[in-house]
């Protein structure tokens, strides 16, 4: 008979969270049906080898806090997750006391937590205030072991300059910071804008009504000094061509998954731009699945798997939350519903995030050497500062940019037609 030992609940607590992180550090401990192929979990049938194995996923839209450690190593665990860039790792606003925390964060799992920073946009427009956050980027990333810049949705909608004028994405304010990021071979994950149907009434017509009656402050339909919604994507545009050494994520499927031909176009006019998936499956899967399995094929080195994905010791955050806030247990159908649309051909399915669009998708069927790239090559690649260093030496200082540049569609999309993808 085998005694049973109760500890302290502190105790326990760390006991819980050092077996976790030994987990995760061997292939061994991943749920077979968290990362093998079909013929082996009937649950995601997909057109792809029964060889074929998911590789560890890097996500590269995550957004946590250090209070959530002991949940992230379960999720990162049941889901085959090998690495999460956190895009949350804070500001020098207070001093370092976030930035210590984030790294702490990522020491504590074995370099598993990747740490971007963020400007402190407290007194924007005074003078040396650009040079400032540049050599703050550059401490985030020489002390403290930050892989990246995140520059959040402030630009176009909240942050002000000392006039309390909205600062522009193009604001030529700003060109230190990105500057210094080619130099330092770090990329830029930026957020402009938000989904179109935030400019529109917010009334039950709305197509996102579920996610505004709950956050009616994500909506400008009532904010006449923030620009329509197609001028700040080419704003963010005239960002993109007019620093063509720095590399940028742009983040939600280009800030414009409601126009695919739009996000084509705008990854052909700047090399320096890839963009995620975070938070979109659900608008650019609406559209008919052989186009978007087309434009995955075609760009499939330029495309980043990422969820927008929130973890703390009191919250989580799928993608985007309602009024009822989701538990443990939603995580694990949250990624398979990813998985589900990029590697199967069904029809009909539930995207990720259901509150974002009452709508079904039609999977894209996804062959495998594409999954790999969108679940970690291109990842490795993008965190690779040698490869992002040499990529801005390759590339002119400046480039001068159109008066006029190519807006997206005002139209919604289409809701998804009963066609699934050619294999």
């Amino acid at each position: 008979m085998i005694a049973r030992v109760s500890l302290p609940p502190r105790l326990a607590a760390v006991v819980l969270l050092a077996a976790g992180l030994a987990c995760l550090a061997l292939t061994s401990c991943r749920r077979p049906e968290a990362v093998r192929a079909s013929t082996e979990n009937p649950a995601i049938p997909r057109p792809v080898p029964s060889t074929w194995v998911r590789p560890l996923i890097i996500d590269m839209h995550g957004h946590l806090d250090p209070s959530g450690a002991a949940r992230l190593v379960r999720i990162l665990t049941e889901n085959g997750i090998d690495k999460v860039v956190n895009l949350s790792g804070g500001s020098y606003r207070h001093g370092p006391a976030d930035w210590e925390a984030a790294k702490a964060l990522a020491d504590q799992f074995g370099g598993r937590v990747i740490n971007f920073a963020s400007p402190d946009w407290s007194m924007f427009g005074v003078r040396g205030w650009a040079e400032r956050e540049a050599g703050r980027l550059q401490e985030a990333v020489d002390r403290y072991g930050f892989r990246g810049l995140k520059i959040t949705k402030a630009l176009g909608l909240g942050a002000v300059d000392q006039d309390d004028r909205l600062v522009a994405p193009d604001d030529p304010r700003l060109q230190p910071l990105w500057a210094k990021a080619a130099e330092l071979g770090v990329p830029v994950s930026i957020h402009v804008a938000d989904p179109r149907a935030f400019w529109l009434p917010t009334t039950p017509q709305n197509e996102r009504w579920d996610e505004l009656k709950v956050h009616p402050y994500w909506s400008y339909a009532d904010r006449p000094e923030v620009l329509p919604w197609p001028e700040l994507l080419q704003q963010a545009e005239r960002l993109y061509r007019a620093n063509p050494r720095t590399t940028f994520v742009a983040v939600h499927f280009g800030n414009a998954a409601e126009d695919l031909d739009y996000v084509d176009g705008l990854l052909d006019r700047n090399p320096n731009v890839v963009i995620d998936i975070a938070a979109r499956v659900g608008e650019f899967g609406r559209h008919p699945a052989g186009k978007v399995r087309q434009f995955f094929l075609k760009r499939q080195d330029r495309v980043l798997f990422g969820t927008d994905m929130g973890v703390g010791g009191d919250f989580l955050m799928l993608g985007s939350n309602g009024a009822v806030e989701p538990g443990i247990e939603d995580v694990a159908p949250f990624f398979q519903a990813h998985f589900r649309y990029l590697e199967s051909a069904l029809r009909q399915i539930d995207h990720p995030s259901p509150i974002q669009g009452r709508w079904k998708v039609d999977a894209i069927g996804l062959p495998p050497q594409v999954l790999d790239k969108l679940y970690r090559g291109n990842a490795l690649r993008l965190l690779d500062r040698d490869t992002l260093r040499k990529f801005a030496q390759s590339r002119p200082a400046s480039a001068v940019v159109p008066g006029q540049l190519p807006a997206p569609a005002w139209t919604p999309a289409p809701l998804p037609l009963d066609t699934s993808p050619s294999h």
